[in-house]
């Protein structure tokens, strides 16, 4: 967003930026001006104050970069009566052992993205207990007042450790984020289990639902109220029958999908105990740490600026006690390059996305129409049986 610095009791001049792009204009509001509230936003469209390159506009349109947005002068009588005046977020001062902490979790930076290989140990996100995480070293990477804070947009369990994606900025944010969405990102992770699955490669198929009584801390397989969740998994390589190296593709992204998953079918990960138990334990010189990790990471990197944009594919190293249970079990990482396991399902164009969502509103109208019909049809009252002729009486 740009401002071409029009006194405040004048009408102002925004063009749109590259991370605005596809946005509604009651959400540009939202996000560049959200002093201004939906009901003004409403009004000043209604009445034709709100102009897109010169044309009225709905608080429903799409917006696209380069549009220049005209907005009305903000002040009593037109919007608020008071307008409120909005706090810029600061960034939370870190120490220098912080921030070196921070960029020596970087693998790979773009415009729209900062990827980090995060090792196990650490959260993601804070909580009750949790007062150190990623979400609170993100200020590591806000140079000055114009640089909007990082933020998250999936998440990794603590004892995870691997590829973790940070969006730049608000737009890249929604955009990443609806990659993961639409199961569009395909992630890849590698794994120590016990044992060895007797399949070499397949698709565990089992709903996850949160364990009653453990404050949904613990999840576990329920057939009947689950959510549907799907790993794909394939063994690489096997140490006899006390180990197996695995590499797994979840389908869906439940919690902890793939650590209750492979120990539902008794080959629980190395170091998980939450879910394996006393069995997830390996005698011997292998580490007790969990031993998962998010190997690979592609995602279509939205479009920031000319040249920008197109696949992000990045590949996070091992952390030193996997590394080293590797080599205790005598397993190669050159044998696996973490590709995917399912085959790529192309992005929809936006025509194909509508044709979908027309159909399917059009089978839901025929569905609710057909136990209509039925209802009608059996409280309708059975019609009359047309009466027969007379019988003439014989003289």
């Amino acid at each position: 967003m740009t401002d071409p610095g029009t006194p405040s009791d004048n009408v102002r001049q925004f063009t749109v930026g590259e991370d605005d792009e596809g946005i509604r204009l009651d959400r540009w509001f939202k996000r560049n001006l959200p002093q201004i509230g939906f009901a003004t936003v409403s009004r000043w469209a209604r009445t034709g104050q709100i102009r897109v390159d010169g044309k009225r506009a709905k608080p429903e349109d799409r917006l696209a970069a380069g549009q220049v947005l005209r907005v009305p002068p903000q002040g009593p009588g037109n919007g608020e009566d008071a307008p409120r005046k909005v706090a810029t977020p600061r960034a939370r001062p870190l120490t220098p052992e912080q921030i070196a902490e921070a960029r020596d979790m970087v693998i790979r930076e773009t415009p729209t993205a900062i990827v980090l290989n995060k090792p196990p140990g650490l959260a993601t996100q804070g909580g009750s207990k949790t007062t150190k995480h990623v979400d609170g070293l993100l200020d590591a990477f806000v140079e000055d007042e114009r640089t909007p804070r990082p933020r998250l947009v999936h998440r990794l369990d603590k004892d995870t450790s691997g590829v973790l994606l940070i969006a730049r900025t608000p737009g890249s944010a929604a955009s990443f984020s609806k990659r993961f969405a639409s199961r569009s990102a395909r992630k890849v992770y590698w794994a120590l289990v016990v044992g060895v699955p007797s399949l070499a490669e397949g698709v565990i198929d089992a709903p996850l639902a949160k364990q009653p009584g453990t404050g949904g801390e613990k999840m576990h397989i329920d057939e009947e109220n689950g959510a549907a969740a799907k790993t794909r998994y394939r063994v690489v390589e096997r140490a006899g029958q006390r180990a197996a190296w695995v590499e797994l593709e979840p389908l869906t992204g439940r919690t902890h999908q793939l650590r209750v998953h492979m120990a539902a079918i008794g080959h629980p990960i190395v170091g998980d105990g939450k879910y394996g138990g006393p069995d997830a334990f390996l005698t011997g010189a292998v580490s007790r740490k969990m031993h998962l990790h998010a190997r690979r990471l592609i995602i279509s990197e939205p479009k920031a600026r000319e040249g920008t944009g197109g696949k992000l594919d990045v590949t996070a190293e091992l952390p030193p006690h996997f590394a080293a249970s590797m080599e205790v079990l005598g397993f190669d990482p050159a044998l696996s390059d973490a590709s995917p396991l399912r085959e790529e399902v192309p992005e929809k164009t936006a025509e194909e996305k509508k044709q979908a969502a027309r159909r399917h509103f059009k089978q839901a109208r025929k569905e609710t129409r057909a136990p209509r019909r039925a209802r009608g049809a059996a409280n309708a009252k059975p019609k009359a049986k047309p009466k027969g002729k007379p019988k003439s009486k014989g003289r």
